[in-house]
């Protein structure tokens, strides 16, 4: 066994441990995408309901615009303390954004206290967000080179569980509950539960084990430096790969707000088919994670992209011409297989390939964050901005069309980078 791969057993408790805390980091972060328009009504009142709407899902965005800083600042940690602590850093400051929200009073009860504190908390789940990935990626990749799609795809296989679990707690509340106690107290509880979780992947954090190659290796003293010097095509580059996930993944998370507010379903009906991606993104992911072990990244990425591109204008047409439960779910769950499952389950490893170790974690964390900042959080928003301009309730078919297109772009200079 080389120096540079970890001994079996200490795998398996640094999987366990990057898991649960992606599943606690991104449930956390995507309850507020399942209740949006509750939300919108006691935070954000307003004799427009499109209005309400869209300043939750501005507030919901506002998470993403300072992934950046925490790419940054707690990336650049992972490079010069180690991935383990910067780990447990994100977890400790997701829970505290957590309880914010979900023990918040709203706008009638503190006025406008309530969307201010609301968007705090959101800042601090944004912040914590941010060097979650890159040093869960590194940590999970650098465990054995040979299998590093595998691993690395672990946290999307976890993050998709965590999508199961936040659409599955939204749907109880909406489905066993009355639409007056949802609004009254229903929608905390799963934010409380999510609390509850945050001490548990702090625990198992601090036990797990350090990266063997990040170990093995001397550290950089100043990796947003040698980052900045070294990597800035290899960043944009990396962001542009990571859009065509980002804005599908979160495209899928705003379909039940969509479905809801466009296609006047209910919301129980809104998030079955959430629940059924999520079920797909529990399993899905590690299959291409190996594929590209086998065959490369840029191959099996390019082929569910190719195929996503061609999909999505054609599948929010027939939503729009036939809307109903049983479609939505069908459209939610190809989203799911081919742009997340299929697409961006692959994208950590690829990340992870284009940056040497020393400065790995800072290079990943950026160029995740600047995609996700451009393209992934602000995608509900713009969806939805754009159905009330245009009118077209179609029209984020085509703005996800076009994205893809840039990632396809991104996807082939990337491999005239080296990265197979």
């Amino acid at each position: 066994m080389s120096a540079t791969t970890a001994a079996p057993r200490h795998v398996l408790r640094t999987v366990i441990a990057a898991s649960i805390g992606a599943v606690f980091e991104w449930y956390d972060l995507l309850l507020y995408a399942m209740f949006v328009p509750t939300i919108s009504k006691l935070f954000f009142p307003s004799t427009d309901p499109t209005v309400g709407v869209l300043l939750s899902l501005s507030t919901f965005a506002s998470a993403w615009l300072v992934r950046p800083l925490g790419a940054a600042v707690i990336g650049a940690y992972a490079d010069t303390a180690g991935r383990k602590p910067a780990m447990v850093l994100s977890a400790v400051l997701m829970m505290i954004g957590t309880a914010v929200t979900g023990l918040l009073p709203g706008y009638a009860s503190i006025g406008v206290a309530a969307p201010l504190l609301l968007l705090c908390a959101r800042l601090v789940q944004g912040f914590s967000a941010g060097g979650e990935f890159g040093s869960a990626t590194a940590l999970l990749a650098e465990q054995d080179p040979a299998r590093s799609g595998f691993y690395a795809s672990i946290q999307w296989a976890a993050s998709g569980f965590a999508v199961f679990i936040a659409a599955l707690s939204a749907y109880g509340v909406n489905t066993l509950l009355s639409p007056e106690d949802v609004i009254g107290w229903g929608w905390r509880v799963p934010f409380i539960v999510g609390v509850l979780i945050g001490p548990v992947a702090w625990y198992i954090r601090t036990r797990a084990d350090e990266s063997p190659l990040f170990a093995s290796q001397p550290h950089s003293e100043t990796p947003l430096r040698e980052v900045a010097a070294n990597d800035k095509m290899r960043v944009l580059l990396g962001a542009g790969v990571v859009a065509a996930g980002a804005a599908g993944s979160f495209m899928n998370q705003y379909m039940p707000t969509y479905a809801i507010t466009t296609l006047h379903l209910s919301a129980s009906q809104a998030l079955v088919g959430t629940l059924v991606a999520g079920a797909i993104n529990t399993v899905v992911p590690m299959v291409s994670g190996h594929m590209s072990d086998r065959v490369g990244r840029v191959p099996v990425m390019a082929c569910f992209g190719v195929v996503g591109l061609f999909m999505t204008y054609p599948l929010f047409l027939w939503i729009v011409g036939s809307p109903s439960m049983v479609n939505l779910v069908i459209i939610q769950a190809l989203l799911a297989l081919v742009m997340y499952s299929g697409y961006f389950a692959v994208a950590p490893a690829l990340l992870s390939d284009l940056f040497v170790v020393r400065r790995r974690t800072t290079g990943i964390s950026l160029a995740y964050v600047l995609g996700q900042l451009l393209f992934g959080g602000v995608t509900p928003l713009v969806a939805g901005a754009l159905v009330a301009w245009s009118g077209s309730k179609s029209v984020p078919g085509l703005y996800l069309t076009a994205i893809i297109a840039l990632s396809l772009g991104c996807l082939w200079a990337v491999r005239r980078k080296g990265v197979r």
